[in-house]
């Protein structure tokens, strides 16, 4: 890892049926090994179940899912004097949305059911309503950091 020189952010290219950079991000996400279009194709079939389950627009339960999924706080190890710390910090915007792309992302395919794009569908709508494993991954991870907030002095 550079120490002062950081590479440039690439820019995304959106996704073709949402035009949405952040559903290309998630494609991205959800991608293994390389297969782009089936990714895309779990993730639209997911959207399609979306839209027949809840009749709304599945983009806005997608955006909905991400924001409930988005953690603000979090907790890193911090070596003061012999002792390691779990100090609270703020997390940067960036890793927001990659946490909450990679917690959505886990938590599908640890899901029981038949297809991934079924199990996406129900985590998308579960955490678009405030529950589900996604959402109890970002408490658990809020509670973490609340609970060592006497060493929140040590933040560097």
């Amino acid at each position: 890892m550079p120490r002062r020189y950081r590479p440039p952010k690439r820019k995304i290219e959106p996704d073709i049926k949402y035009n949405s950079v952040i559903v290309a991000k998630f494609i991205n996400r959800l991608m293994k090994g390389g297969k782009k279009s089936q990714a895309a194709r779990i993730l639209y079939d997911a959207f399609d179940i979306i839209e027949a389950r809840m009749h709304r627009n599945p983009l806005d339960v997608f955006e909905q899912a991400i924001k409930n999924a988005t953690p603000i706080l979090e907790v890193k190890p911090r070596r003061v004097g012999g002792a390691t710390y779990q100090v609270p910090v703020e997390v940067p915007p960036d890793r927001q949305l990659s946490l909450a792309m990679r917690w959505l992302t886990q938590s599908a395919r640890n899901r029981p059911g038949k297809s991934m794009a079924e199990k996406l569908a129900n985590e998308l709508i579960d955490a678009a309503q405030g529950t589900g494993a996604t959402i109890k991954k970002r408490e658990d991870t809020h509670k973490m950091a609340e609970a060592n907030k006497a060493f929140a002095h040590y933040r560097w």
